[in-house]
């Protein structure tokens, strides 16, 4: 992507949560950019493993010791996973302390929309995420000089395919679960868009401060995705039907007893039918893909994806 007359503005990126299923395709489209310079920062016990030829900057989360770790950048990436989001206000604070002059914010899931139009099981979850959200709003509302963006990037759609079987295709067995008519229409980002998408952000510190960004590669739904799937591999794959009513009432019996809801309800939520959960961005033209350099997809080209990672 060619970076607008703002991106001298922007060059030292600061990374937390590096190594994390959305932070390494960060990383790796922000190392691979000629824009920036990346500096990762992480906990003095973590046991992560990163990228060679990065510096890599290990300290306490406390405002103090992130504010010294942050001096000299131009911006910062929250990437943490969600057991780590309750330290991103220190991070907020110390980012602004530091003069960083753009904080994104942790989202890469579907952002505002979730605490509208999200099942309530997920309630607690968002609003967690909202503390941090609602922070650096208020802070860049008293400080033009720090901003922040939010990266709604609705289902990470080439990996929760390859992870989650139950998301309706197993891809190991070549067999799928097809939720009542399969028809319903879902947005999703690749993980190679998701890490575009904060390149895109940086690149274009004018036209993305101080809001959410919406993204998609594709908007589909679990027939075409079946097809693609068949198409691919040149075969029928075995289908089973369920519905997300099922889901549904598994996952809330496990949110009751306290553990493994969470895959369950996610997959209601995300093929509900008529609901349109997760559809972050109705077409192309109303996201800012176009904007922040995402290349379009296709079933067939998500469905090789997930087949290529199976044979690797």
């Amino acid at each position: 992507m060619e970076p607008n007359k703002s991106t001298s503005t922007i060059r030292k990126v600061a990374i937390f949560g590096a190594s994390g299923n959305f932070g390494t395709p960060i990383t790796a489209a922000l190392t691979h950019s000629l824009c920036f310079d990346v500096t990762i920062i992480t906990r003095p016990e973590s046991r992560s493993v990163f990228p060679p030829g990065i510096p890599v900057i290990r300290t306490a989360y406390t405002v103090e010791d992130l504010t010294k770790a942050l001096a000299g950048q131009d911006a910062v990436v929250c990437a943490v996973a969600p057991a780590a989001v309750s330290h991103q206000v220190a991070m907020i604070d110390a980012a602004e302390a530091a003069g960083v002059k753009r904080f994104i914010v942790n989202d890469f899931g579907w952002g505002l929309r979730t605490r509208t139009h999200g099942l309530p099981e997920f309630r607690e979850t968002i609003e967690k995420r909202h503390v941090g959200w609602d922070y650096a709003s208020k802070r860049a509302a008293a400080n033009p000089a720090f901003t922040w963006t939010g990266i709604t990037t609705g289902n990470p759609i080439d990996w929760a395919l390859r992870k989650f079987p139950a998301m309706g295709f197993d891809a190991v067995n070549q067999t799928a679960i097809i939720y009542d008519a399969g028809e319903e229409m879902f947005t999703g980002t690749t993980l190679e868009g998701i890490g575009k998408s904060v390149d895109g952000v940086l690149s274009h510190p004018d036209e993305t401060a101080n809001r959410f960004v919406n993204v998609r590669s594709i908007k589909t739904c679990q027939n075409e995705m079946l097809q693609a799937f068949q198409k691919v591999t040149g075969r029928q794959w075995p289908v089973r039907h369920s519905t997300t009513e099922a889901m549904k009432i598994e996952g809330r019996a496990r949110y009751k007893a306290g553990a493994g809801w969470t895959l369950y309800i996610a997959v209601a939520q995300l093929l509900d039918p008529g609901m349109a959960r997760n559809v972050v961005a109705p077409s192309r033209e109303e996201s800012d893909a176009d904007l922040l350099g995402i290349a379009e997809e296709t079933p067939e080209s998500i469905a090789e994806r997930v087949m290529k990672f199976q044979l690797c």
